[in-house]
């Protein structure tokens, strides 16, 4: 159970639909952990925009070396090389390059079980609410967006909002909400492009729709700022696809700034964080829902303690965008998400 080596290839995908003029693709950095007994556990570190180069380049020329002869044990592995990055900063392109890692890892722990199993299954489907970087959409696009999302089965539907003009944003919530009727949810996402005077506004234009949640309202590392909005409205607040470490939802829960989190199983390390994340949430009774990278994240789900949701971001899966063979590790229909019999995370890179 020594390891032996780390590979890792670079690839970029267009994204059928653009998440805007300058996302036009997503960057999966593939990552090969092999033990001194020959077997190879796969992973990935991702990211939509930038930095794809600079964690390739860490995971090879800083990391590689680090890792090798070190028992392939994700926890020991993750902790150690977390202090060998300390000086190029906590999180962001360290954490998602450590995901590279941890993801590989893991999925060697698995051995021949899935993912879920060995987490520990609690449900064997979880609800999908449908999502889309629609900020940029026009009306009608964004219409039919939600009415695909409601053919679909899917129990709830998020959009973005934080367009320059508050009207608009009414505008398009009023609009998706009478397309998906009321007994879907409907949840909102400011992607941190709202001050606090601008959130209490817009929350208090927005309550008429019965939002399940706003999502990233403001700068993600303003904690009181959080607070202050918690306070002031009855909508509940989502958080986390932005924080990076264990010790950043710490303060967010401590300090009471947050009804739901969202770790990006990725930008916060892999799967050893991803878990003391969830431990730690649920000590303050609050709810888990992983963002985004489906096919990792929908096995996680069916392993978390309180009720949860997957999110699917239309046609941006891996699978969608053509880097996944089939079979894949995750279905969606009717409405549900559910795993597949493989071994380990289940992802065969096309």
């Amino acid at each position: 159970m020594i390891i032996a080596d780390l590979r890792t290839e670079l690839r970029t995908a267009s994204l059928p639909r653009p998440w805007g003029e300058d996302v036009p693709y997503n960057h999966v950095i593939v990552t090969h952990v092999t033990l001194k007994d020959g077997r190879t556990g796969t992973g990935f570190s991702w990211t939509p925009q930038i930095g794809a180069h600079a964690v390739k380049a860490l995971l090879d020329h800083d990391l590689r070396e680090a890792l090798i002869g070190l028992p392939a044990r994700p926890e020991v592995v993750w902790d150690r090389l977390w202090r060998h990055l300390r000086e190029a900063g906590p999180g962001g392109i360290t954490t998602i390059a450590l995901a590279g890692i941890d993801l590989a890892l893991w999925d060697l722990r698995c051995g021949g079980e899935a993912l879920p199993d060995v987490l520990g299954r609690r449900r064997d489907e979880v609800p999908v609410y449908g999502s889309g970087v629609n900020l940029h959409y026009p009306l009608d696009e964004l219409v039919a967006q939600a009415g695909r999302w409601v053919a679909a089965g899917y129990r709830g539907v998020k959009i973005k909002v934080g367009r320059p003009d508050l009207a608009e944003d009414v505008a398009r919530v009023a609009a998706v909400r009478e397309v998906i009727g009321p007994d879907r949810l409907l949840m909102i996402d400011a992607n941190q492009r709202w001050d606090l005077h601008r959130a209490r506004r817009a929350l208090a234009a927005l309550r008429e729709f019965d939002l399940h949640w706003i999502e990233e309202p403001l700068p993600a590392d303003d904690v009181a700022a959080h607070v202050e909005l918690r306070r002031s409205t009855d909508v509940p607040v989502a958080v986390g696809e932005n924080v990076y470490t264990a010790y950043g939802f710490r303060d967010l829960l401590a300090a009471g700034a947050c009804d739901v989190v969202q770790p990006n199983v990725v930008r916060v390390g892999g799967i050893t964080p991803f878990l003391r994340i969830v431990e730690l949430a649920r000590t303050y009774d609050v709810p888990v829902y992983p963002h985004l990278l489906g096919e990792v994240s929908g096995q996680l789900a069916l392993a978390l303690p309180l009720p949860v949701m997957a999110e699917d971001v239309e046609d941006a899966s891996f699978a969608r965008l053509g880097l996944l063979a089939e079979p894949y590790p995750v279905e969606i229909s009717g409405g549900v998400l559910r795993a597949g019999g493989h071994a380990g995370l289940g992802l065969r890179w096309s």
